[in-house]
């Protein structure tokens, strides 16, 4: 596995105006230059820049919660929202593709691939927009889940300093929205999980470490997995259709 050579990242104001400043800078404002110079590398990819972040490593463990989260799972495996397999030692992709979407929108894409079985992949879908509309510095990253994105969820972007070395990226969605055809509410608590993603740069070990635990309100923890992973980066002039979502939700 290869990491590629870092770029310097300036220690400048984050402007939210600016096309080559990436959704997670605008975001997060001045903490996103607290971040390891590597996450800023990692979460700095822009259209403009056309530069992808590709993933590639192994997740020491997938694991599901209780057996009553399995048919759930399996349900959403079918929009690459999830699945129920599990194992360890498991080979693990993450592609970062950034683009204008068909409404104009700098959009990031998670596109995660787990090799669960030989011969058997599962996926884990998302696309990252930025949504300014809710008022002067009040940005707010929105991951829409799945191959439809018929789910909307806001995320609480921080830095993790808890992390060996600091200077971690903490993920935590909060606000979830359901948008399928005409219908598009708020998603009550006890509907939804909550998920928390916790990555980082390990300096010895010269790789990302990452975490992510879904838990519901109820039946308690339901998905996750952690593991390592190595970057490189690739040409994103032309963004693979394979990546990109089925289709475009306005709707945030």
């Amino acid at each position: 596995m290869t990491v590629t050579q870092l770029r310097p990242v300036a220690d400048t104001p984050v402007s939210a105006t600016r096309p080559d400043v990436s959704i997670f800078a605008r975001a997060m404002g001045s903490d996103f230059h607290r971040l390891h110079p590597r996450m800023q590398e990692r979460f700095g990819v822009n259209a403009t820049d056309r530069r992808a972040c590709v993933g590639r490593g192994v997740m020491d463990e997938v694991w599901r919660g209780r057996p009553v989260v399995a048919p759930f799972l399996r349900l959403g495996a079918r929009r690459n929202l999830l699945f129920p397999e599990t194992g360890r030692g498991i080979p693990f992709t993450i592609e970062n593709y950034p683009y204008l979407d068909d409404h104009g929108r700098e959009t990031v894409t998670f596109v995660r691939t787990f090799e669960v079985a030989p011969g058997r992949r599962r996926r884990f879908d998302a696309t990252m927009v930025l949504d300014s509309s809710r008022g002067p510095g009040r940005d707010v990253v929105v991951d829409y889940l799945g191959t439809h994105q018929h789910v909307a969820a806001d995320l609480a972007l921080s830095v993790d300093d808890a992390v060996p070395g600091g200077g971690g990226l903490r993920i935590e969605s909060s606000v979830m929205r359901l948008h399928e055809g005409p219908v598009s509410l708020r998603m009550h608590p006890l509907v939804c999980g909550r998920a928390v993603v916790r990555e980082h740069w390990d300096q010895s070990e010269q790789c990302y470490r990452i975490r992510v635990e879904v838990r519901h309100d109820v039946v308690g923890p339901v998905f996750g997995y952690h593991g390592r992973f190595t970057t490189t980066f690739v040409d994103a002039s032309t963004v693979p259709a394979a990546v990109r979502p089925y289709r475009e939700q306005t709707r945030v």
